[in-house]
């Protein structure tokens, strides 16, 4: 009966957050409440394996990857968070805890004739030896430990998952970057074609202008034109020694190490088909929504512990040890020491300092709340996004390689007529410059659709899988 009575004054003495207003309304929204049926309709495809880069059927590629991953700065910087979340995770458990220390005092001290240590040692100097063993426990009665804990279980796993993340964002970084330079070197082919085919024009004009078939005005045309191409070659040259750098960094190595790199030689990659299951795994398979879920969670219990901090704070401490004047007889059994009994605080007044912590645990909630819902918004869109992309890429490939059969087809007819004295020579040269425009067109959108593809693997997590977690 007195133990009830206790506790209820010291709860009624406790500083509370009732009826102030203090909380959220905040919710996770879930993947089926956001309309995404018909943008992202079920093809029977398959998740992205954690080696999708290899679907390209380029050896190089994957090796730059695995690069990139063992020595890139941001990778470490991850790293290193993720092991201060663990040794936080570590500290925080050892709260829940008992402790357990050993302590060793020795003093040499006269004390006072005229004070309150009586003969035979008043005025005298004594050496004191005190050795004690001391044990604590904090009685988790209203879950703070546990919940602080739990707190920092999901921050750790947060962090995990925010790594995972990091690899997935520089894997796709180099992956696109090195199709980039795959593009360039496609370009720069027809480029070197283009300028071979403007030096025929221009000797064409050369030859007709001395022969007074045409006047310096066509002659200029064609040296300008010749220069222009020129002038796109060697920008090309520096776009893929910029591309080199770029993965260079990307790599987290110096400038040099892009130099080393060989020609791609990717492949088309596969069939583009999105997972049935894509909207009920999509939060297990992406490692930005896992690590925002794992945020959330980890707020949830901070506010709970937040809460604690309003209820009394008992803790239960024993010493035992060994206190005497000098050694003789400090193990004897009249040395010995001992105390045990509990320690309570209690709350009463703190201006408000723990309401304010509660309000802004709720406040980093909330802001936790938004952050997981406007990710998976934005998950949903860029899957869309690089669905529709892909699409409407591989629609516009059609006509773009029907345009450049006509092409092809022109210009061979256009090498016949002149074999057979039908047509000129120049009229067989503007059929090429035709037909490289068209294959100029065939590379970029194929060389986008592969970046696509990429992005789209990214989009569905490239390969991540939330581990299971008790």
């Amino acid at each position: 009966m007195f133990t009830a009575l206790l506790a209820a004054a010291m709860m009624s003495a406790c500083a509370n957050y009732a009826g102030i207003g203090i909380g959220s309304d905040s919710k996770l929204t879930p993947v089926a409440d956001l309309q995404q049926t018909r943008s992202l309709a079920a093809t029977h495809g398959n998740w992205p394996a954690a080696n999708w880069a290899d679907q390209f059927g380029d050896a190089q590629l994957a090796a730059l990857i695995n690069e990139a991953l063992k020595s890139s700065p941001t990778l470490a910087e991850a790293q290193a968070r993720l092991q201060a979340a663990a040794a936080f995770t570590e500290e925080a458990r050892a709260q829940t805890l008992p402790k357990v220390g050993a302590d060793y005092a020795y003093s040499r001290q006269q004390y006072s004739s005229t004070a309150l240590v009586p003969p035979p040692y008043a005025g005298s100097w004594q050496s004191e030896n005190k050795a004690v063993v001391s044990a604590s426990y904090e009685l988790d009665v209203w879950g703070k430990n546990s919940s602080a804990w739990k707190s920092s279980v999901s921050k750790l796993h947060a962090a995990e998952a925010e790594q995972e993340k990091v690899k997935l964002t520089l894997s796709a970084a180099v992956a696109v970057t090195y199709n980039e330079l795959a593009r360039l070197y496609a370009l720069r082919d027809l480029a070197q074609q283009e300028v071979q085919t403007w030096q025929g024009i221009n000797d064409l004009a050369q030859r007709r202008l001395h022969s007074g078939l045409d006047t310096e005005a066509e002659q200029q045309g064609a040296q300008r034109n010749l220069a222009t191409a020129r002038s796109a070659l060697t920008a090309l040259d520096g776009r893929m020694l910029d591309t080199r750098y770029q993965l260079s960094a990307l790599l987290g190595q110096g400038p040099d190490r892009g130099l080393l790199i060989a020609r791609p030689q990717l492949g088309a990659g596969d069939t583009v088909a999105l997972p049935d299951n894509l909207p009920a795994d999509l939060v297990a398979r992406r490692p930005d929504l896992t690590a925002a879920r794992w945020r959330v969670d980890a707020l949830t219990h901070g506010i709970d512990t937040a809460k604690a901090d309003f209820y009394p704070n008992i803790n239960l401490s024993a010493a035992i040890g060994l206190d005497a004047f000098g050694f003789g007889r400090f193990l004897s059994a009249a040395s010995r020491t001992a105390n045990a009994g509990p320690a309570i605080h209690i709350p009463i007044f703190d201006a408000g300092a723990l309401r304010a912590r509660l309000k802004e645990r709720y406040a980093d909630y909330d802001l936790a709340v938004a952050a997981y819902n406007g990710t998976l918004v934005s998950a949903l869109s860029d899957i869309a996004t690089q669905l529709a992309r892909i699409r409407s890429g591989d629609a516009q490939l059609v006509d773009a390689r029907l345009a450049g059969q006509a092409a092809d087809r022109s210009y061979k007819l256009a090498e016949n007529q002149y074999r057979g004295g039908l047509s000129s020579r120049l009229n067989v040269l503007q059929a090429r410059l035709g037909a490289l425009a068209t294959e100029q067109a065939v590379v970029n959108l194929g060389m986008n659709r592969r970046s696509q593809q990429i992005a789209l693997a990214a989009a569905l997590g490239g390969g991540f899988v939330a581990p299971e977690t008790n």
